[in-house]
């Protein structure tokens, strides 16, 4: 079921990778993260790669610190790459959009796409090739909007992780990613999700004016988020952008990311015990899930 009556869209129960039946997709494996060399901090590094390193090693390789960021970092990743597998063939060209420390482009890379990394800071592309072996992946640094377009071409898929909170105008983003991608071609989104019980953030959709983002009732988190979407707005801002939503989706309950105090108990509750507990909550009814889980996961098309 597609949906496309944003005033239905709080009561939806959207399509999502748990629901939608596939039973020829490709399931990302964590073993992926294996495949992320680590490596040796140097003193001599610049900030940029030590600010990095040191969020790959609370979110990336095995440890016992930060272990709720740690897995809902890994259940994020996994779920955006599902989507790709379920979604773009291999051998397709990707654009990791804000590829930051270029994990998701190393395993894009090592599961058969051809991987375009973009982040603002080009300074972070030689961290990035300490990780991995590979000389496949393309990097484009800068800002993608003022890039030539045939520097840039086109994409059979976009990922956009943790972006589209940050931005003022978010439907001229997704027009801008729309306007990236080949013929066929998905956008993949994941954000904190708007609806969650404890999200202390505005919906866009209350502020029409995007200068009042630099008023005290819209000042950022400490994340630097300025809004988290809702369902509706998700339909209402995809429309305008001339999209429509595949699949809109909800995951990572606060036990599984340490929210709520329930960071004290992780150390001491089996691992198999708490993913089993977020696969539970995950096939709860729409409602409870939009309230009870901390991420949105979103899949997106052009308008036919």
């Amino acid at each position: 079921m597609l949906v496309s009556d944003a005033l239905t869209a709080r009561e939806v129960d959207f399509p999502s990778l748990a629901t939608a039946g596939v039973t020829d997709r490709r399931p990302f494996s964590t073993d992926l993260f294996a495949r992320i060399k680590r490596p040796v901090e140097r003193t001599d590094w610049p900030d940029s790669w030590k600010g990095s390193y040191h969020h790959d090693v609370n979110s990336v390789w095995p440890g016992r610190t930060e272990l709720g960021y740690r897995r809902a970092y890994h259940y994020r990743v996994g779920r955006a790459l599902d989507a790709i597998l379920q979604h773009v063939p291999a051998g397709a060209r990707v654009l990791d959009l804000a590829a930051a420390q270029g994990n998701l482009s190393i395993m894009l890379a090592e599961l058969g796409y051809r991987v375009t990394w973009n982040d603002l800071r080009d300074d972070l592309i030689g961290y990035v090739r300490l990780k991995t072996d590979r000389t496949d992946i393309d990097f484009l640094p800068g800002d993608l909007f003022g890039l030539p377009p045939q520097r840039v071409g086109r994409f059979d898929a976009i990922l956009a992780t943790e972006i589209i909170e940050h931005v003022a105008h978010p439907d001229a983003f997704m027009r801008q990613l729309a306007s990236l991608l080949s013929p066929g071609g998905v956008i993949v989104m994941t954000t904190p999700n708007g609806k969650y019980i404890r999200n202390p953030l505005p919906r866009f959709s209350d502020c029409t004016d995007p200068s009042l983002f630099e008023s005290v009732q819209f000042k950022p988190d400490a994340d630097g988020h300025i809004f988290l979407l809702h369902p509706d707005e998700w339909v209402a801002l995809s429309a305008k952008a001339g999209l429509r939503l595949l699949e809109l989706d909800y995951f990572i309950n606060p036990l599984s990311n340490g929210h709520l105090k329930t960071s004290y108990l992780l150390p001491l509750i089996p691992g198999q015990l708490v993913h089993w507990i977020e696969l539970l909550t995950r096939r709860l009814g729409p409602r409870l899930r939009q309230r009870l889980h901390l991420q949105t996961i979103a899949v997106l098309v052009p308008v036919d």
